[in-house]
């Protein structure tokens, strides 16, 4: 005699015998619900990857001196770097946040650092005429413009204003491998041909690194553009490395400071720790464990 379900019982049953029914098209929606958002997380992914259209290239990475936690400043790269500065940047880029006297801190004597001062003339006032006088500068001077005002600087450079380069390698994406790039990597300049003759020529100079790929200033370095009193032969390579390391320097001068104040407060603490680890172990020495 077979024994009576109960309600629940049957219709606990026949639940489970349609769920099993139902099994393959559940498993079926999940595949493809996966299959889905698997897919949407690639296109997702690759649309990120992806660099827009005309961003610049990435820059290789270059071996820095001041890289890394123990890394330091160069500063015969860093003196040589200002030479380039003062020979060929400045002409165009300025330093307004930069005075004579911190230049003392890439290895400059108060005599050295007065002597290059007094190289430069910066404005003093207007005569009775109303034209611009000028003088030599001191240590307590800031680097001069090379521009009155913006609206000379775009008549002078085609409708381009030159950036201030007083932190341009902490505000500069890609930082200073980036601005080595963008010094040596302009594309040579390709003659016109009779059949591009009557084209418009395509505004700015060809560069991979620059914003569009193209950037309003010329190639500025070529060999032998400055001479260095080290004796170091001034490649236009060499110089654009000297150059980044002065702006690197420029952009963060206190970096070699705050290198060593870091690795003596590392040294401190692991003093501290050893000697709290002692005191531990003499205090706690008479509990039995």
């Amino acid at each position: 005699m077979k024994a009576r379900m109960s309600f629940a019982a049957r219709s606990l049953a026949v639940g489970r015998r349609g769920n099993v029914r139902r099994l393959p098209q559940v498993v079926a929606g999940v595949l493809v619900c996966s299959f889905v958002l698997a897919g949407q997380g690639a296109l997702t992914a690759s649309a990120q990857a992806a660099p827009p259209s005309g961003a610049p290239a990435h820059a290789p990475a270059q071996n820095w001196s001041f890289n890394g936690p123990l890394g330091h400043f160069d500063l015969g790269a860093v003196q040589r770097g200002y030479a380039v500065f003062a020979g060929v940047c400045a002409s165009c880029h300025s330093l307004t946040q930069v005075h004579f006297s911190d230049l003392g801190d890439m290895g400059l004597t108060p005599e050295q650092v007065a002597a290059l001062a007094a190289s430069w003339q910066v404005a003093a006032g207007r005569d009775a005429e109303g034209h611009l006088k000028h003088r030599k500068a001191t240590p307590d001077d800031a680097l001069p413009r090379p521009y009155a005002d913006p609206d000379a600087a775009r008549a002078a450079n085609r409708g381009a204003v030159p950036p201030d380069l007083s932190r341009i390698t902490q505000v500069y994406p890609g930082g200073p491998d980036r601005v080595y790039a963008l010094l040596t990597g302009y594309a040579p300049v390709k003659p016109p041909t009779a059949e591009a003759g009557a084209a418009q020529p395509e505004a700015g100079f060809a560069n991979p690194y620059a914003i569009g790929h193209r950037t309003a200033m010329p190639p500025p370095l070529r060999d032998h553009a400055v001479m260095y009193a080290d004796g170091t032969q001034p490649t236009a390579q060499q110089e654009a490395r000297d150059v980044t390391a002065f702006l690197a320097w420029i952009s963060n001068p206190h970096a070699d400071d705050k290198r060593r104040l870091g690795v003596g407060v590392g040294l401190y603490l692991c003093f501290l720790a050893c000697l709290l680890v002692i005191l531990k172990r003499r205090i706690w020495s008479h509990v039995a464990k």
